[in-house]
């Protein structure tokens, strides 16, 4: 049997060859499509395998790359800071009286060393095969296993509310402007990229701040966590202690209003 493009009343041959067909026609967009997606994903792998996690691993490598390149400018920062300080106390003009109100505003700042009694609290996850230790609680989630950004705040506004006079979070000094922030299970502070364990040390009266831990509504919490699934959870007193000035810009950065 023919097919109704044979049938009679369509018309002669040579009209049925012009007629245009939009089912060739779009055939041969989709096979044009696949050949342009197979010469992307080619031209993209240049021989590799594109379906590997390498990319995610390179971008981890970057991340701590310029956590290090961070921390180096910190220091040259800092070192910068020192030389400019003593250039200015030197032809400033000052009396000492008003050097040594600058001076006292500075500790306060956190921008100067800082020294003095000091208790050190260190948070750590809990092992990956964890379970729960205690009858009545269910099985782990992946997320009861690992510091959150909050045990890591509740443990700085618990040692401010026990009189700290300076805290230092893993090796760098907080001030007014600092913010613990967390991603995933890393720790972002000033730039800088840390992993667990984290280790926060204050200096101050390690009994008060022994005692602000203990209270803090925050903490009693993330101690249910430590006791039943395993959580690190450590608190030292250390005795005398230097914590580092605060080496970071102290610039302020603020939205601005669009002006029309």
């Amino acid at each position: 049997m023919s097919n109704s493009a044979d049938s009679p009343g369509t018309g002669s041959t040579p009209e049925r060859a012009r007629r245009f067909r939009p089912v060739r026609v779009l055939t041969a967009a989709v096979f044009a499509l696949a050949g342009l997606i197979f010469f992307t994903s080619f031209d993209t792998a240049k021989g590799t395998n594109i379906r590997t996690d390498s990319s995610l691993l390179k971008l981890s490598d970057l991340i701590h790359e310029r956590s290090r390149e961070n921390g180096e400018l910190d220091e040259t920062n800092g070192a910068l800071r020192k030389d400019i300080e003593a250039l200015a106390e030197r032809d400033d003009g000052s009396t000492k009286a008003e050097d040594d109100k600058l001076a006292a505003l500075e500790k306060r700042a956190g921008t100067q060393k800082l020294k003095g009694d000091s208790l050190t609290v260190t948070l750590n996850d809990a092992p990956p095969d964890a379970t729960a230790k205690l009858p009545g609680y269910p099985e782990p989630q992946p997320d009861y296993l690992v510091i959150h950004q909050q045990d890591l705040q509740a443990v700085v506004n618990a040692l401010w509310q026990g009189g700290a006079k300076g805290i230092k979070v893993m090796d760098q000094r907080l001030i007014s402007t600092s913010a613990v922030r967390c991603v995933g299970n890393t720790l972002i502070l000033q730039g800088r990229v840390y992993s667990p364990p984290y280790k926060i040390t204050a200096v101050g009266d390690p009994g008060r701040l022994q005692k602000a831990l203990a209270a803090s509504p925050a903490i009693q919490n993330y101690m249910v966590y430590v006791n039943v699934y395993g959580l690190g959870w450590k608190v030292e007193e250390n005795g005398p202690v230097t914590l580092p000035g605060y080496s970071g810009t102290v610039d302020l950065h603020y939205a601005k209003p669009v002006e029309q």
